[in-house]
């Protein structure tokens, strides 16, 4: 993506939110702004955190990290646990560093934490996990309240395991938790917001390519390096991409059939995020990518 429809003014004091669906040109817009105002890249995705992957999650390349500053990127192992609440206490310290920060991602919740609050819910133990971990996204959704699966994206079983394990930890629901949330760390008037509002057969053409460019750019060796560490409970391993090829490795899809899952799966996921965007970013500022 080389520029981008009606970019709005972009004061270099702020700290700049870039949201956006998947392959909507996020990453490219961030380091547009990075090098033309200076600024640190800052990770908001939640695929995007773990060492494992780089080409499947379509991480900045090392190229680009050479470029400008990228914080947040890569930096969790494969079988970390890692939630909001993780990547709210890292990006913390960021926003008053030297350099201002330029947060990008597709994870709304990364940012509704960020500019809203969050609430302070203990820590999961780890036989409650290993035991959400085991039940199915059926039995997960079953035992969650219905205020909180009100507000939850009920497809995304990352989502409802969280609830469930919030509820089960605590013994308060997760939608309870939220009623008691605290100021938020940058509230969004501090800061200049863009969500990109991507046209959805334009950003459908840039999914189909996608799968093509990971496998030229080696996901498929990169799923293969980690196949002997797979488990398929770990969110790590639900980054879309990675089943589908894992079912490939295995010999249950061919490659073309794991090529037509994904690119369906990241349709639905992108068309998820622009659901969440439109019904929760209405104040920030719209942006329509352009070639």
């Amino acid at each position: 993506m080389k520029n981008h429809a009606q970019l709005p003014d972009i004061p270099i004091d702020k700290p700049v939110l870039i949201a956006g669906p998947t392959a909507s040109g996020k990453s490219a817009l961030a380091l547009q702004i990075a090098e033309r105002d200076g600024g640190v890249i800052v990770n908001a995705d939640a695929s995007q955190v773990y060492a494992c992957w780089r080409v499947v999650t379509a991480r900045p390349s090392e190229e680009e990290e050479a470029r400008v500053p990228h914080c947040l990127y890569g930096h969790i192992d494969h079988d970390a646990p890692y939630s909001t609440g993780h990547w709210l206490r890292e990006v913390v310290p960021l926003l008053t560093g030297s350099e201002r920060p330029i947060i990008i991602g597709g994870t709304g919740l990364y940012f509704s934490a960020l500019t809203q609050g969050i609430a302070d819910i203990p820590p999961t133990p780890a036989e409650i996990r290993r035991a959400a971990d085991a039940m199915s996204h059926e039995a997960l959704i079953a035992a969650v309240d219905a205020h909180t699966l009100a507000g939850l994206d009920i497809r995304n079983r990352t989502r409802v395991q969280r609830a469930y394990e919030v509820q089960a930890t605590t013994g308060r629901t997760l939608a309870d938790w939220k009623a008691e949330t605290p100021p938020p760390a940058l509230p969004l008037a501090h800061t200049t917001p863009l969500v990109l509002d991507a046209p959805r057969d334009w950003l459908n053409e840039r999914i189909a390519r996608r799968f093509d460019q990971m496998i030229d750019m080696g996901a498929l060796n990169e799923v293969q390096e980690m196949m002997p560490h797979h488990n398929p409970a770990l969110p790590a391993f639900r980054a879309i991409g990675v089943p589908e090829l894992i079912a490939h490795i295995q010999g249950d899809l061919t490659l073309e059939e794991a090529r037509a899952r994904a690119t369906v799966a990241t349709r639905q996921f992108a068309k998820r995020q622009r659901t969440w965007f439109r019904a929760r970013m209405r104040d920030w500022i719209s942006i329509t990518p352009t070639i």
